[in-house]
Formats: structure tokens, sequence, C-alpha cells
């Protein structure tokens, strides 16, 4: 029996960027640089704070985001994307290309399969 990494590579990094708010999380801060956590809350819109606390432990667990803490009345952390972090945005720019050429396309299938009286998936 094979692992999953061992049917298909991309597997593991699948599950390590793509989980639901990473990619957003990456994305704001591979833009806008450094932010507070309230900087990242409000730029991404729709995430509860439980969430993106949960989603930054994990990215600064795998490497791909930095927290600083600065000891000052109140304390200061920022969050930020490390190099392997940036290692990515080749990823996210062939990814935001395909999204530009193609998601017209998948409209238009989902709105003919759809109106051709299958049941939806």
């Amino acid at each position: 029996m094979h692992s999953d990494s061992e049917a298909c590579p991309i597997t593991p990094v699948v599950d390590i960027v793509f989980s639901r708010w990473t990619t957003p999380i990456l994305w704001s801060l591979h833009n806008h640089g450094r932010q507070r956590f309230s900087e990242l809350e409000r730029g991404i819109g729709g995430i509860t704070a439980k969430v993106l606390t949960q989603r930054l432990r994990q990215l600064e667990r795998d490497g791909l985001v930095a927290r600083t803490y600065t000891p000052q009345i109140p304390p200061r952390v920022e969050y930020e994307i490390t190099e392997l972090g940036r290692s990515l945005g080749p990823l996210f720019h062939h990814l935001t290309e395909w999204a530009v050429t193609n998601l017209p396309a998948v409209g238009t299938a989902r709105a003919e399969y759809d109106g051709s009286g299958r049941p939806r998936p």
C-alpha cells in the first residue's frame, strides 16, 4: 500500500498550503508585508480570531510564517512571511494566471451542467 505522498506527491503541499484560511493569510502577508494580528483579521475578513490564531500557529510551526513579540505596553505581536513562505510566490502566481484564464470556462461549464437537469453534486 502506498502513502498519500507516494500516490500523489503534491498531497502534503495541498494539505499545508490550501487548508481553509491558510491561503488568504499567506497571500496577505506576501502582498502587504509584516502585519499585526488585528490588521490580518481586518484584511482577510470573515475569519474569527480563534481560527486566525490556530492558522497562524500552524503556519509558524510549518516555517511559513514568523511571529515577532515585542515586550512593550501593550505587547506588540507581528507576523511576516518567511523565505520558505515566499518561495510559494511562483505557485500563487501560476494559480492566479490559471484563475484569470480558466474560471470563466468553469462558470460556463457549471451553468451548462446545472441547466442540463442532472442532479447537482
